[in-house]
């Protein structure tokens, strides 16, 4: 009749579940199964809410590098001319940004000056960072052209400069106040070269959601920025938009070919490379750290039944000496630990979940609850901390916590399996 008994018979779990919900005077460890419950919920909780918050900044950082700077920056390697004066500007942008158009994959193509200036407000100064642009590719850059957080209409932009808002905080400008740039690099004169002052309106305040670019970027119409940079009839570098960032590399060469003997690439991944490398090296220390806290609450799942299997001597030398086999023992204390391990999933996975998807007001009230802001976006780059819930991240943790569970439940369910009924009852 032992014989054939199949596995996980209901009456093995019927043993199993009274095991788990006896008394402690009964022989019972129903404190230990809690606290194995209680530790492995919290840990998978952790572990959810842990690779939520890893993937949530990654893409927020990613997106504020797509959204709002140029997938590949296209320059001229630089050449020294008759005067011994070193240039790499690009006098045929229009032709050359008109071969890359043509390249597959390519979405936009932009020719801008650039320049470094010092901005000026009633005696607040910062330094910043001049991009010329025309408005129609102002408009096509997505962090620039829409946000909750942008301040005046963007059409206006050729009557005056756009902003970050991290400029317009320090400065304390708002839409139609004054700006001053100067630039180091302004008229030749007879005593050599004079700083170029001029004044503009602001027209536009923009917000990408990055600090770095908020705080020291201001856009200004691609012909005024020819003329304040001395760029006239040139263009310092093409920025190009594709379809498919991530796919960047492979179009390297066509991109070159394109773009002619003199060019060099600069792209999105080359300007981040060392950050993203040390993204993804955090990502997996984090995964490796919060692991070892979910085998730490798996192994109070040993401590349990250990414990269990020894209260629970004279019944296995009952059940074994009425005919139930080794694998019948085993299983029913294999079901004790493993269920211990599930439940205790299920639950951390719950809370994990509900606790990624309100991280934003969970956040914010802590930060209220600690009198002030816990995420300094001068410090880390990006206004928030996002928590991006993806599926690969549940099941990995849900994977391991269960595996973790029914791995190191094996072990006190062989040493129960393995009792000798004899000795089991010698005393009883």
């Amino acid at each position: 009749m032992a014989g054939s008994t199949k596995p996980f018979s209901k009456f093995e779990w019927l043993i199993a579940w009274r095991y788990l919900r006896a008394k402690r005077a009964e022989g019972g460890v129903s404190v230990m199964t809690w606290i194995s419950l209680i530790g492995i919920t919290l840990a998978v909780a952790a572990l959810i809410i842990t690779l939520a918050v890893r993937a949530g900044f990654r893409a927020e950082f990613v997106d504020t590098i797509l959204g709002a700077n140029a997938h590949v920056t296209v320059r001229n390697v630089a050449t020294v001319n008759d005067a011994g004066q070193v240039s790499r500007v690009i006098s045929d942008y229009r032709a050359k940004a008109e071969a890359i158009r043509q390249v597959p994959g390519v979405v936009r193509v932009a020719p801008l000056v650039t320049g470094q200036v010092m901005a000026n407000n009633r005696g607040f100064n910062t330094g910043a960072q001049v991009f010329g642009i025309a408005l129609a590719d102002l408009k096509a850059i997505p962090r620039i052209a829409s946000g909750d957080r942008i301040r005046g209409d963007i059409d206006d932009f050729d009557q005056g400069v756009a902003i970050g808002s991290g400029i317009a905080a320090s400065l304390g400008i708002g839409i139609g106040d004054k700006i001053k740039l100067i630039s180091p690099n302004g008229v030749k004169t007879a005593f050599g070269i004079s700083p170029r002052v001029k004044v503009y309106p602001v027209t536009y305040i923009f917000s990408v959601g990055r600090y770095d670019i908020d705080s020291i970027r201001i856009y200004m119409p691609f012909e005024e920025a020819q003329s304040f940079f001395n760029r006239e009839g040139v263009a310092d570098e093409l920025e190009v938009m594709v379809e498919d960032p991530e796919a960047i590399d492979a179009m390297a060469m066509d991109l070159l070919r394109a773009g002619g003997d003199r060019t060099t690439l600069w792209t999105w991944r080359d300007s981040m490379a060392s950050f993203l490398h040390a993204l993804t090296v955090e990502d997996n220390v984090m995964f490796v750290l919060m692991s070892v806290l979910v085998l730490i609450a798996s192994m109070n799942i040993i401590s349990g039944l250990v414990m269990l299997v020894k209260n629970k001597g004279r019944d296995i030398g009952i059940l074994r000496t009425m005919g139930l086999t080794e694998g019948s023992v085993l299983r029913i204390f294999f079901i004790c630990g493993a269920l211990t391990g599930f439940l205790g999933t299920l639950f951390g996975v719950i809370i994990g979940c509900l606790f990624a998807l309100y991280f934003d007001p969970i956040l914010a009230f802590v930060s209220g609850a600690s009198g002030g802001d816990v995420w300094d976006a001068s410090v880390r780059g990006i206004y928030k901390l996002p928590a991006k819930l993806q599926v690969n991240d549940v099941l990995s943790a849900i994977g391991l916590s269960l595996g973790l569970s029914f791995i190191v439940t094996i072990f006190p369910a062989r040493r129960a399996a393995r009792m000798n009924p004899v000795e089991a009852l010698r005393y009883e």
